[in-house]
């Protein structure tokens, strides 16, 4: 069978999976990318080669910025094949995909991933209610369509998207009926110490600050330190009004769209079901794969880099896209070490300075126990209905760990293959045992990481 072979084949069309695409194929490499969406850009730059808000100031200077980006990779040499779903790669590197419910498949003699970030699991009670999203959807739904949820709306959770997405929708004209900050008490003491280090990025911090300036001006009620987050339906079958506590203090709001984040993890399904190394990540809260400083990672044939390596940003991760990129070409070229240091110091240099503000943010925005370990009555696997209390019983039964769990009530065998439900499963297991995360583990993942038809699987014999 005849398989196209490329020098690097990359999964993931955002400011990484450019980055790298454009680097690669300037020093003469053969790149293909394969996106799951239309257009390039990733999660971050939706849609802006073809954007579809006319007033920029929406979504704001930021999200522009990647015009230059898409910009340089179009006018680079490369083989794209959008809205593709890679669902499986073999020990060979050939990459198993399906385009138009079609299988196919390429070949890689190194493979890059940079697949990007989810939102963290944050459930909660009555958080798979209609008219309950994340602020990651919402955002999507702005970015790609223009849609924007129904108001009045109601924004809980934690985290700079939080802010981000609150002023998009405000500027938009979404009633936004009050935004609920659930950063416990005391994490602003926990994250000073890392201050100082995140002062080297001090544009990012003034760039916070001007949200919360911005949404404090349009005089939308900011409830702080809120717990007990509850979304319920009272007369219907959506949502239609939210409770939560502010110390001893009962609330209740109405809305029409309750929108929830707790911050976003990497994406490491597919490093997952290659069976790669990762470690557990404690201010982050979450798993990453182990990489070295080019995002090599256990096998020297695979690269990660971007948020599918750890959260640290855009610009982050266009940087880091170049340095897997440039590791990659010192690989297949032959280039010397001095040669690879030489081309990458500049890039180094820039990725340090932005990284810099990430651990005052993780330890500022470490999600609260309530989100990580849910209450009994919570479903916390939507995919198959399994309960807070079910996990718990598991373990009280001898479950040491998520793939007993799995095996005794098929949490995470539903199509989301536990992406939505793998952290909690975990954090509930370890809390339970009062033991480390680390030491509980987390689901075994395997391919296809994404549901495909019979048909699309016999697609690969022809």
């Amino acid at each position: 069978m005849n398989i196209p072979c490329y020098d690097l084949v990359i999964i993931g069309a955002g400011p990484a999976g450019m980055t790298a695409a454009s680097t690669a194929s300037e020093y003469g490499l053969k790149v293909a990318i394969l996106d799951e969406q239309a257009t390039l850009g990733g999660q971050i730059y939706r849609s802006l080669s073809q954007p579809t808000l006319v007033n920029e100031s929406i979504l704001g200077p930021d999200y522009y910025q990647g015009r230059a980006l898409i910009s340089k990779i179009q006018k680079t040499k490369f083989d794209y094949l959008s809205s593709c779903t890679v669902w499986g790669v073999s020990s060979d590197l050939i990459v198993n995909f399906s385009c138009q419910q079609k299988g196919r498949q390429i070949k890689a003699k190194k493979l890059l991933i940079a697949t990007g970030a989810q939102e963290r699991p944050a459930p909660f009670p009555g958080w798979t209610l209609p008219g309950v999203m994340t602020c990651g959807s919402a955002q999507i739904l702005l970015k790609s369509s223009g849609i924007t949820p129904s108001g009045p709306l109601v924004i809980a959770g934690s985290g700079p998207l939080l802010l981000l997405i609150a002023a998009q929708l405000n500027r938009a004209g979404v009633e936004i009926k009050a935004i609920l900050d659930t950063t416990p008490k005391g994490r602003y003491i926990a994250a000073l110490p890392y201050l100082p280090k995140a002062l080297k990025n001090l544009p990012i911090l003034l760039k916070g600050m001007s949200l919360i300036a911005e949404i404090k001006q349009s005089d939308i009620p900011i409830y702080k330190q809120v717990s007990d987050l509850k979304a319920a339906n009272s007369s219907q079958e959506k949502v239609d009004i939210v409770t939560f506590k502010q110390g001893n203090k009962a609330t209740s709001i109405p809305c029409e769209t309750l929108l929830i984040h707790q911050g976003v993890v990497p994406n490491v399904q597919l490093s997952r079901a290659l069976q790669l190394d990762h470690h557990w990540h404690e201010l982050q809260h979450c798993w990453h794969p182990t990489l070295d400083q080019w995002g090599q990672t256990s096998n020297p044939d695979i690269f990660i880099c971007g948020d599918a390596g750890g959260i640290a940003g855009a610009k982050a991760a266009a940087y880091m896209g170049e340095l897997s990129a440039l590791k990659v070409v010192q690989t297949l070229k032959n280039l010397s070490s001095e040669k690879l240091k030489n081309l990458a110091s500049t890039t180094v240099k820039k990725l340090n300075k932005e990284s810099a503000i990430r651990p005052f943010l993780d330890a500022l925005y470490r999600p609260d126990k309530y989100f990580l370990t849910p209450s009994d009555e919570t479903l916390v696997c939507r995919c198959e209905e399994v309960s807070a209390k079910q996990i718990r019983d598991m373990v009280a039964l001898g479950c040491k760990g998520p793939n007993q769990t799995k095996a005794f009530s098929r949490a995470g065998m539903g199509p989301c293959q536990g992406r939505l439900c793998g952290l909690t499963v975990a954090n509930i297991i370890a809390n339970e045992r009062k033991v480390p995360v680390n030491h509980v583990g987390y689901y075994q993942v395997r391919s296809p990481i994404k549901p495909i038809t019979i048909s699309e699987l016999t697609d690969l014999t022809e």
